[in-house]
């Protein structure tokens, strides 16, 4: 009796050593349920003063008052670009056990300002949460500008996530340090044309088989079962515990203008594939995509990662897609091809592009977007 009872002192003990007690936050915390804050992406609002999220690239803009800012979020959320009025972006981090509160501005002009948010990572190790903003005493915050009509939706891979993009060698390895969606090729392009994106994307995954999948594919976890959720589960299992990941996207939260899938490099990175496989789930995900989306013009993107014959073939099957699609009565399927990879100088780490490729990238699908949508 008297061993069990030091056992549970020493574990009460324990938790009360844990539960380390700091200074109050000093200034006007700001919940996310403000409806000055504005948000974009797919995101869990199930818990309003915990919003969640895990794909790359969800956004969170605000006006504020006052000379400082900061933000919460829960602990190792992972990495945000931040930027205040139109000063040069930055990245934000939280990384550590009890990480949740981040300075992004002091010593401001007291005035109004402004402030915009990315999610620069995939976050399904992660499951970040928002937990609000934290100002001067007495300060509040006020109308932002309004986010951008135009409307694209980008349902990509690692390239589209920017996976190792702010790399400098291609033969080292993922780490989230150098993986910035805010650099991609596909955030680049919205802001080029002054456009709000929402993303659907994930490293590793394909349209019927995710990479080095086995050649009947991963019909468990590829894009085919991620699109209709809110977050991306990497395992099936996932989506049964009490968390947003068993949340369906209501997509009438969302209707873009355009959207640009770009799949079939991990459908295809290992010798182990079978194209007809890929051409039946291709079009079953043009099916899919059109139900959600009637009115948007979408588009089959190629590059930047496919080469010689799995390049050709993939641009094959997409322009048959595509044909079909219009012969069929959907005339608002379209095809487009960025270069590939040609040069050490554009590689990023893994062998994908960098942050000058991204630029390369967004220049050339930013040209034709115009022409496609009129957006000039």
């Amino acid at each position: 009796m008297k061993k069990v009872f030091l056992i549970a002192f020493a574990a009460m003990l324990c938790q009360q050593l844990m539960a380390i007690k700091t200074m109050p936050i000093q200034g006007e915390v700001i919940k996310p349920t403000d409806a000055h804050i504005q948000y974009a992406g797919r995101i869990s609002f199930t818990n309003p003063e915990r919003p969640a999220f895990n794909f790359p690239g969800v956004q969170i803009a605000a006006a504020f008052e006052g000379t400082s800012l900061r933000m919460l979020a829960k602990p190792k959320s992972g990495y945000f670009m931040a930027q205040i009025d139109k000063a040069e972006p930055f990245k934000v981090a939280f990384r550590g056990e009890r990480d949740s509160l981040v300075t992004l501005a002091t010593a401001l002009p007291d005035g109004v300002h402004t402030v915009k948010l990315m999610y620069a990572i995939e976050g399904y190790e992660f499951f970040p949460e928002f937990w609000g903003f934290v100002l001067d005493k007495g300060k509040k915050l006020v109308d932002a500008p309004a986010l951008p009509s135009r409307k694209i939706e980008f349902i990509g891979n690692s390239i589209t996530c920017g996976y190792g993009n702010e790399g400098l060698k291609k033969e080292e390895h993922f780490d989230y340090a150098t993986e910035n969606h805010y650099y991609s090729y596909a955030s680049i392009t919205a802001r080029n044309l002054n456009a709000q994106h929402w993303v659907v994307a994930r490293s590793g995954i394909g349209a019927y088989r995710n990479y080095d999948g086995p050649k009947t594919g991963n019909p468990e976890s590829n894009m085919l079962v991620q699109y209709e959720y809110v977050g991306y589960a990497w395992k099936p299992e996932l989506r049964h515990e009490a968390t947003f990941l068993r949340e369906k996207w209501d997509f009438g939260r969302y209707q873009p203008d355009v959207i640009c899938i770009n799949l079939g490099t991990n459908d295809t990175s290992t010798n182990n594939y079978d194209l007809k496989l890929l051409k039946q789930n291709y079009k079953k995900l043009l099916q899919m995509v059109r139900l959600h989306n009637p009115k948007a013009k979408i588009v089959f993107l190629s590059g930047s990662m496919l080469y010689n014959k799995e390049l050709q073939q993939v641009k094959q099957l997409l322009d048959e897609v595509t044909a079909e699609a219009k012969k069929a009565g959907d005339n608002e399927v379209y095809r487009f091809d960025m270069a590939p990879i040609a040069g050490d100088e554009w590689y990023g780490n893994d062998w994908h592009p960098n942050v000058y490729m991204d630029e390369k990238m967004a220049g050339e699908l930013t040209a034709y977007l115009r022409s496609l949508m009129g957006w000039f």
